[in-house]
């Protein structure tokens, strides 16, 4: 029978601080989802990993109140937040759906400092559309 090793010291102590707070970003991409009862702001790095989110349910709004411009501008200062702090300056922004809030949170994107390199609006449009119901007949 094989001789168990003794463990030195415990795992918590390897690992010092969050890893989160470690990564530095210089560059990312944000995206910015915006329907007509929520908007939903995503921040990630460029290969689409996800570094930070918010949406204005998150940031505490309810209800009506939640497809309004001023959650979508919280919404995004509060995902820009984080990255901000873990040392991004240059992003693009790609902003999905017709909601209220898309404007809102772009200009709250801008500003926090943030450079952009560009905007792109990623809504999908459909071509021709799925085949509407048939005729009602009465």
């Amino acid at each position: 029978m094989a001789k168990a090793i003794p463990r030195t010291g415990s795992r918590r102590n390897v690992r010092s601080g969050s890893r989160k707070s470690a990564r530095r970003l210089p560059k990312g991409v944000i995206h910015v989802q915006a329907s007509f009862h929520n908007t939903i702001v995503t921040v990630t790095d460029v290969r689409g990993r996800v570094v930070s989110w918010s949406s204005a349910g998150t940031c505490g709004f309810k209800g009506p109140r939640r497809k309004t411009p001023l959650a979508a501008q919280t919404a995004a200062a509060n995902a820009i937040r984080t990255v901000v702090d873990q040392g991004m300056q240059r992003a693009e922004v790609m902003i999905k759906g017709p909601g209220p809030g898309r404007d809102a949170a772009l200009r709250a994107i801008r500003r926090s400092g943030i450079r952009l390199t560009f905007v792109r609006d990623v809504t999908p449009m459909p071509h021709n559309g799925c085949r509407p119901p048939k005729k009602r007949r009465m």
